[in-house]
């Protein structure tokens, strides 16, 4: 674990990295896709918007933002302007395909989203060990993976609950969106489905429903920003543990939501085909991040 003083405070609260000078469409047009994917992440069932903002290397930049909203607040913003913008498109436009994606074919589905975790994971591994790991940080790594797992089939498994629908519960709901957020690994759409509210949220949200998205944004914000200096301070104290608690919750929590069965033969190929492009999609966009260095955050 890494317990002493960050020499770099003054640059953690970057929001993140500085586009190549000669590049900055390119940088920001990135940002917006990774903002769609997380967008995507938070309404589709099994998946989480939190560990594709880990994935994608915007989670803990994120945190450190919110954590200390009035450092360089106006360069912040401007970098998480387009992740913001993509992921109320990936939320509010791909509501409905979402919904249609896994009434139709949700195994097809899955496999697309179990491919791009795959395909960026070495990334995620790399940044995990960038100050160090021990024989510890293996052992909670899997410790952490098999508990997600085991709590990830107990919700699949669990008997629903039918919750009212106003504007009370709403905001709880966006508590638990927001939950999302700052424990990476934790799917809301799960939660929502077992207590019977996730097909009116995604009604809602892709009629513009205010009186849904209103309080889903009070609360999910509410949460968000009352964890957000925790999770902070637990990585600069804790940089190695809390980033393999993260690969052991993105690990059980993909095991979790491979399908028991794709149907048939015609299908499995499919299956197989959406899995290799999701591979190649995120290990290719990793590969365009990387080939624009960015200012170290830490």
């Amino acid at each position: 674990m890494q317990n002493q003083e960050n020499p770099q405070t003054d640059s953690v609260q970057e929001a993140g990295p500085k586009p190549a000078a000669s590049t900055p469409l390119i940088d920001w047009f990135i940002r917006l896709v990774k903002g769609v994917l997380i967008g995507i992440g938070f309404i589709t069932p099994g998946l989480s918007g939190g560990v594709l903002a880990v994935i994608l290397g915007l989670y803990e930049p994120l945190i450190r933002f919110i954590a200390n909203i009035r450092h360089k607040f106006l360069k912040n913003l401007l970098f998480f302007l387009p992740v913001g913008i993509g992921g109320a498109v990936g939320v509010v436009l791909f509501s409905k395909v979402v919904d249609w994606a896994f009434n139709v074919n949700p195994a097809a589905f899955t496999w697309l989203f179990i491919g791009f975790i795959v395909g960026t994971f070495p990334s995620l591994l790399k940044t995990a060990g960038k100050q160090g790991r021990k024989s510890i940080h293996w052992v909670l790594l899997v410790l952490v993976a098999v508990g997600m797992f085991a709590f990830m089939k107990w919700m699949v498994g669990s008997r629903s609950i039918t919750v009212a629908q106003n504007f009370l519960n709403w905001v709880l709901m966006g508590g638990l969106i927001g939950l999302g957020v700052v424990v990476p690994g934790m799917s809301p759409s799960n939660f929502l489905i077992y207590l019977g509210m996730y097909q009116p949220m995604a009604a809602g949200i892709s009629s513009l429903n205010f009186g849904v998205i209103i309080p889903l944004v009070i609360g999910g914000a509410a949460v968000v920003f009352g964890f957000a200096k925790l999770v902070a301070w637990l990585f600069d104290k804790a940089y190695a543990t809390m980033y393999h608690i993260i690969l052991g919750i993105v690990i059980g929590s993909t095991l979790a939501i491979i399908p028991a069965s794709v149907g048939s033969a015609r299908n499995a190929l499919l299956c197989a085909v959406l899995f290799l492009a999701g591979v190649l999609a995120s290990w290719g966009l990793a590969k365009v991040d990387e080939a624009h260095p960015h200012e170290s955050l830490f």
